[in-house]
């Protein structure tokens, strides 16, 4: 079929959007006539977000795929999320904008070479952090986020040794918080590890009343100066709650536009990454890949689908029903 081609080679579909069409009337006009539900991540562009009908976390969105009853869940994330929906879901259509939307973090832990890792502790515990594929899930005992990271490991007994994979930056932080001696494998996240010390320490200086707030992908540099650090749900409900009126937040950029809508008289900066780009911030390109063209076409065509290898879909699912379960 032509637009499988087309979609194998580009990674979504293309076509002529009319001139002066809604998008957004449009968007929502065949998400009900399809029973169709926009499910989309923080770190994708504001006009997704605004009309999407959950926002979130990996975590809050790993929950709201399973709970999901809609025939069709249109994931405007990276290609990790939209496998862990229909991993978490089977019995829905899930579609990904564009099937380029990668993520470096997932990248980085290819399931052949995890595989030959991990053989080399038979005895260990695997904890993988949901930004991982499929095969890696199926290859773990217990997934985690960045928001339950801690009370993952700490829920395993202590006599186990534990195999944390993909994110180093993370593992390190749940090492230095839970006291455990944790078996790391070697991955980053490019938007944090992109973040720039030295720009960072001359944005603090311009602002020495801003509250630095952080991811815990962050370089531990970065996190040792931090005065919290905590998932991007706990970085924004942060900033919502606290009684400080400027914060420089480290982590993508996308999260801002949230933080804005939650906390509106108070100044949020992002942190500035090594190279420059439009906002001077750090940015995931693969979310930026989300559009509302591509999620109109997703919608259309119902397409690009994502579809999991029922094998690895009964190892993921055992691993992340773990981690809901705790």
């Amino acid at each position: 079929m032509l637009f499988d081609k087309e979609v194998e080679k580009v990674g979504y579909l293309s076509r002529s959007i009319p001139e002066g069409m809604d998008l957004k009337l449009e968007i929502l006009k065949l998400k009900k006539e399809k029973n169709a539900v926009i499910l989309a991540h923080y770190y994708v562009s504001d006009e997704i977000q605004s009309i999407a009908d959950f926002v979130g976390d990996s975590l809050a969105l790993a929950q709201a795929s399973k709970s999901q009853k809609s025939d069709i869940i249109v994931f405007c994330g990276v290609h990790f999320m939209a496998e862990t929906a229909k991993i978490l879901n089977p019995t829905a259509k899930v579609l990904l904008p564009d099937l380029n939307a990668g993520c470096s973090l997932a990248d980085s832990a290819p399931g052949p070479e995890f595989e030959v890792f991990i053989a080399q502790y038979p005895d260990a515990v695997v904890v993988s952090y949901i930004n991982c594929s499929s095969e890696v899930k199926a290859l773990s005992d217990y997934i985690c986020t960045s928001s339950n990271a801690v009370e993952v490991v700490n829920s395993i007994p202590k006599d186990k040794r534990i195999i944390f994979a993909p994110d180093k930056n993370l593992g390190m932080y749940v090492q230095k918080v839970t006291g455990r001696d944790l078996i790391l494998w070697e991955g980053a996240c490019i938007v944090h590890v992109n973040i720039s010390v030295e720009k960072l320490d001359k944005l603090k200086l311009i602002h020495p009343d801003a509250e630095l707030i952080a991811h815990p992908e962050c370089l531990p540099i970065i996190l040792d100066s931090a005065s919290f650090i905590g998932s991007t749900k706990a970085l924004l409900d942060y900033v919502q709650k606290s009684p400080s009126q400027k914060f420089i937040v480290a982590t993508e950029a996308g999260i801002l536009y949230q933080m804005k809508q939650v906390a509106p008289n108070k100044t949020i900066i992002p942190a500035p990454a090594l190279e420059s780009n439009s906002c001077a911030c750090s940015e995931c390109p693969y979310m930026k890949m989300n559009t509302m063209v591509k999620l109109y076409n997703a919608l259309y065509y119902e397409m690009p689908e994502i579809k999991v290898n029922p094998k690895t879909q009964e190892g993921a699912l055992k691993a992340l029903n773990n981690m809901l379960s705790i």
